[in-house]
């Protein structure tokens, strides 16, 4: 019998929304549903009717109501959602005008702002101001290449007010990675920053920001925001303004609010790039928003007192799931920066004097504190936080425990996957459930998720490909340049033969008796030494007790037919790979796994790749063991660190 490390409060349970959603669903259709996995079983088995119950739940504001909520559940990918629908993204995120703040700043530098929901709504009204003088109008593109400022935010607000289409990255991105990004999409207009504080330096990025904007044609006008410096020199910027010069003068200017179809795109979102130039997602301002409204309001339990602090970039789709926070009226608060500058619990000091109640991170970053010795509970007051909301990837058993008793044992952990697709979630956490060591709470509501063997054959409590077997709002509506949809289907749609489903590339175990859901890893990384299946989180959970080891990645060589697994190891300051060291991890992998985890060979690295999202890149390094080209180093934070793994390359063969 598994043991639960949190269980809800009768209080919590009671005023949670989602109690108040199923209270709302059973009046509607004389129901008696009682638990989550009751709620998800029925919101698969009735799509439509729950996508309905959504819209009205999250009181989405639109111009004209839809005529049904979706067309063709069999026509996937490619039916309509609530068609005949006329609303604007930003009007559903600016519904709040009052004094209660909306965007608080902390950057690394100490550096802090805040807006009030009526400030906030005054800022955007006018940049949509000027954006319609110069001409900007529905479908157009406008792009940020920004670090995690107010101005981001206010920015992609008054794009999508008028009906544009956003897409953004991060300055820390550089000039050629965001070119391949940002300029696949011709955008009219850019807004940028002068430079970023990371790690307590100041960084330039003009000369970047040139490079991009004279990489782009089609752009008519660079607005830059000054953060780094004052009244800083943008000339070398093509059709360059500063952001004080670009905002109207006038002030509270009438804001407008293009009313569009449900399906009219809202984002550009990019894939990794770690395969090549990333592919570009296009995501509807209705999918997106019903979607992340339902995550908000059920999935995450997120009201108008709370303040979310999420550790993100505008890389991220946690930037963009994280501002649609606005539309319940609660806090955001931005940070920009190292979150462990000047020392690693920087952040709990933040989340101690914003008073934060949702905090969001990855399981990167959990770890770190872990390895680290830190003790948020111990050393902040942390009485506000409510929820630590998690993804990006698999977060070990003992990063649940270290969470409960380290930081807050009274909180709900809310671990959560999905992806840049979906801009949402596939798996979730809900306050009204218990929380177990390594399992995400469930299966996403509205979301018909399954794992698969290779015969395509849904299977519970083992490893399996995570597919969904029915459309939702916030899929593509289609990826940019791709008029036949030949790269939306390949994406996700063409792997099973037999079955019309998404794949989406997650490995995963579906827990029979709490209705849990495990991640293993990218399924693309699984490795197979002798046919067996091995999910790569499976070895970097048990490898980062060992003492000594910093970070790992485990890859897959093709050999004589077979694959050996090699293990590479980051090590610790002033530890050297011993074989003692090496003794201890392959005992700790054979005795908490099997003799099919003990990789064949184990050898130390200066670094590991990451990805931009702080994902590990086990393919790039894949290709380079097994004699094949790594196509975007770009698309990775350290693209530095692939220098060492090339340069063993003789002796690994």
């Amino acid at each position: 019998m598994k043991r639960s490390l949190w269980e809800p409060f009768e209080q919590r349970t009671r005023e949670a929304n989602l109690s108040r959603f199923i209270k709302t669903v059973n009046d509607k259709y004389g129901l008696s549903i009682r638990s989550y996995a009751q709620l998800w079983d029925w919101s698969v088995e009735h799509i439509p009717d729950f996508w309905a119950m959504v819209w009205d739940f999250a009181e989405i504001k639109a111009s004209r109501p839809y005529t049904q909520v979706v067309e063709d559940l069999s026509k996937f990918p490619g039916t309509r959602w609530f068609p005949g629908a006329r609303l604007n993204f930003a009007e559903n995120l600016l519904r709040y005008r009052d004094d209660q703040p909306a965007l608080v700043f902390r950057g690394e530098t100490q550096k802090a702002a805040q807006l009030t929901f009526a400030e906030l709504y005054d800022a955007v009204a006018r940049v949509a101001k000027s954006l319609r003088e110069l001409g900007v109008q529905p479908g157009d593109r406008v792009v940020g290449y920004m670090p995690n400022l107010m101005e981001t935010a206010i920015a992609m607000l008054a794009a999508t007010s008028v009906g544009a289409t956003w897409s953004s990255c991060a300055t820390d991105i550089g000039p050629q990675a965001a070119l391949d990004r940002l300029g696949q999409v011709e955008p009219t207009v850019l807004f940028t920053a002068d430079g970023y504080f990371y790690k307590g330096k100041r960084f330039d990025t003009i000369p970047n920001a040139a490079q991009l904007a004279q990489g782009i044609p089609s752009l008519k006008q660079v607005i830059v925001v000054s953060y780094a410096a004052e009244n800083p020199d943008i000339r070398s910027i093509p059709n360059a303004v500063h952001w004080s010069d670009f905002m109207a003068k006038e002030t509270q200017p009438v804001l407008e609010f293009d009313q569009l179809p449900f399906d009219h795109p809202v984002y550009i979102m990019f894939s990794s790039g770690t395969t090549g130039k990333p592919k570009c997602m296009v995501q509807s301002a209705g999918g997106v928003l019903i979607g992340q409204l339902r995550e908000q309001l059920l999935q995450t339990d997120l009201k108008r007192e709370d303040r979310m602090l999420y550790i993100t970039s505008c890389s991220w789709m946690m930037w963009n799931w994280m501002l649609s926070a606005l539309a319940v009226g609660a806090t955001v608060v931005l940070y920009d920066g190292n979150p462990a500058y000047p020392d690693p619990a920087a952040m709990w000091k933040i989340a101690q004097d914003e008073k934060v109640s949702i905090f969001g991170t990855s399981a990167t970053y959990i770890h770190n504190l872990m390895k680290q010795g830190v003790r948020p509970g111990r050393d902040y007051d942390l009485s506000a936080l409510k929820e630590i909301s998690q993804t990006g990837s698999p977060l070990s058993a003992e990063g649940f425990e270290y969470v409960y008793r380290e930081i807050k044992q009274d909180l709900h952990f809310n671990s959560i996957s999905g992806g840049t697709d979906i801009n949402g979630c596939f798996a979730a956490g809900n306050a009204i459930s218990p929380v177990y060591a390594g399992e995400l709470q469930g299966r996403a509501l509205g979301m018909k998720v399954q794992a698969y063997d290779e015969n395509a054959n849904p299977i519970y409590d083992q490893q399996g490909e995570l597919v969904c077997e029915a459309p939702a709002p916030s899929m593509p509506i289609y990826f940019w340049n791709d008029p036949d949809g030949s790269k939306y289907r390949n994406a996700y749609f063409n792997y099973y033969s037999t079955k019309n489903v998404w794949r989406h590339g997650d490995y995963i175990v579906i827990h029979g008796d709490t209705g849990g859901v495990t991640f293993y890893g990218r399924s693309d990384a699984v490795l197979k030494p002798s046919g067996v299946r091995i999910g790569t989180s499976e070895i970097y959970n048990i490898v980062q007790k060992v003492d000594g080891v910093a970070d790992s990645l485990a890859i897959g060589q093709e050999r004589h037919g077979d694959q050996r697994v090699i293990l590479f190891v980051k090590l610790m300051d002033g530890v050297s790979l011993t074989e003692e060291l090496k003794n201890k991890i392959k005992t700790a992998l054979r005795e908490s796994a099997s003799p099919r985890h003990v990789p064949a060979l184990i050898v130390q690295v200066p670094d590991v790749p990451y990805t931009f999202n702080m994902k590990k890149v086990e393919s790039a390094v894949t290709n380079i063991v097994n004699g094949r080209t790594v196509s975007n180093r770009d698309a990775l934070v350290n693209p530095e660190s692939l220098d060492y793994y090339e340069k063993i390359l003789p002796e690994l063969r």
